[in-house]
């Protein structure tokens, strides 16, 4: 066991070696621009692309025409939110969406506000999931989309996807679902869960940074966009400029793999991260799962410590774990998380929570130690607190 352990997979995660291999020769000799229609070596970049958009959509169980090749999840979010509202300006101006999606969502949704959007944010309930009553209340004439994550980045919630999509259907209106966190670690199916547009990113899947896709759903409703990148036409006119050939490669087969291990690994993944629940639990008085139990990724575990400040427990560990904090620290001053702030928790023990994200490289032994340092640590922490 080599330390320090990375328990941080939800934030990136190390690129396969089967997916380094398939990449490598499209750096050299298959150095080829795939929209270069008049020689072999584009050609042959091309037949790359394609390969890799079937095997994208074979993982979502779409068709390869319906994949669009990004820079990333947040460029795909950005497309899917501006692109529609743009696209569907003339039936309505209403947008929906959760007050605990990524920040990527957030951020977009505050930036068509100032282009006139009118956005409502649903809360959440205790245990991270919105309240079906609640969306459908908040549906008019002019709700255009709804936008909810499948799984959040934070305390790994599963929100009820196919519900969702279908009282969104039921009203005309367009299901998005950025699937970022949720790909390779549970089954996502768009056309079972009826999702019309779709994030993904290749970095949360053992794949490359800077290759991503949307999905966009082109029958029953065909979802329509609004480019917002100029400049080449490429990828049917919605994402103009040069395929970055190797990331996409690398994201193509990182989610051929993803299909082919998904039970297995995430099985293996669910076993090691409730050994690590329960050993925080058995160990640490005073531990709280954030979030629901019952519905939630397999490799997630976001806990507070009652009278311990996550900062203080990260810095003591900081050469022996990696981890994220329940806190995001965006200036000098750091902010308690407002997704776990969204589910009522105060700032005390929102300031109290680190999240624990495990990848398909986690053994019993990293579990175990980590158990064992951050239940000394905690232990140590409090003594100071009292005295």
């Amino acid at each position: 066991m080599k330390l320090p352990i990375y328990l941080d997979y939800n934030s990136t995660t190390p690129v396969d070696y089967r997916v380094l291999e398939a990449m490598l020769p499209y750096f050299s000799e298959k150095f080829g621009n795939a929209a270069s229609k008049t020689h072999r070596f584009g050609w042959i970049a091309e037949e790359a692309v394609e390969k890799a958009r079937s095997q994208v959509a074979a993982l979502i169980n779409a068709e390869s025409s319906e994949i669009i090749f990004t820079s990333g999840a947040t460029e795909a979010v950005n497309l899917s939110l501006k692109g529609s509202f743009e696209a569907y300006r003339s039936k309505g101006n209403h947008i929906i969406t959760v007050s605990t999606e990524h920040k990527a969502v957030l951020d977009c949704c505050k930036k068509l506000e100032k282009q006139g959007a009118t956005v409502t944010y649903l809360p959440v309930n205790s245990e991270g999931l919105i309240e079906l009553k609640e969306l459908e209340n908040a549906i008019t004439e002019k709700t255009v989309l709804i936008c909810v994550m499948f799984a959040n980045n934070e305390i790994g919630v599963l929100q009820p996807v196919s519900k969702i999509a279908e009282m969104a259907h039921r009203h005309s209106v367009i299901f998005m679902c950025d699937a970022t966190q949720a790909i390779g670690k549970v089954k996502v199916d768009v056309q079972e869960s009826h999702i019309d547009l779709m994030p993904l990113s290749a970095h949360k899947i053992y794949g490359p940074k800077g290759a991503g896709a949307l999905y966009v759903r082109r029958k029953n409703p065909r979802v329509s966009l609004i480019a917002q990148m100029d400049g080449g036409g490429h990828e049917r006119n919605l994402r103009s400029g040069t395929l970055n050939v190797p990331g996409i490669i690398g994201l193509g087969k990182a989610c051929e793999i993803a299909g082919n291990e998904l039970q297995l690994s995430s099985k293996k993944i669910r076993q090691l991260r409730d050994r690590l629940q329960h050993g925080l639990e058995k160990n640490i008085p005073g531990t709280r799962v954030n979030g629901s139990m019952a519905y939630r990724l397999p490799n997630t575990l976001n806990v507070s410590f009652k009278n311990t400040e996550s900062h203080v427990l990260m810095k003591k560990l900081i050469n022996e774990l990696a981890v994220s904090s329940g806190s995001a620290c965006t200036s000098a001053v750091p902010e308690p998380s407002y997704v776990l702030k969204a589910l009522g928790l105060d700032d005390k023990s929102a300031y109290a929570s680190v999240r624990f994200s495990l990848g398909k490289p986690t053994t019993e032994e990293e579990i175990d130690y980590v158990v064992k340092r951050i239940s000394a640590e905690v232990e140590a922490i409090r003594k100071n607190v009292v005295h």
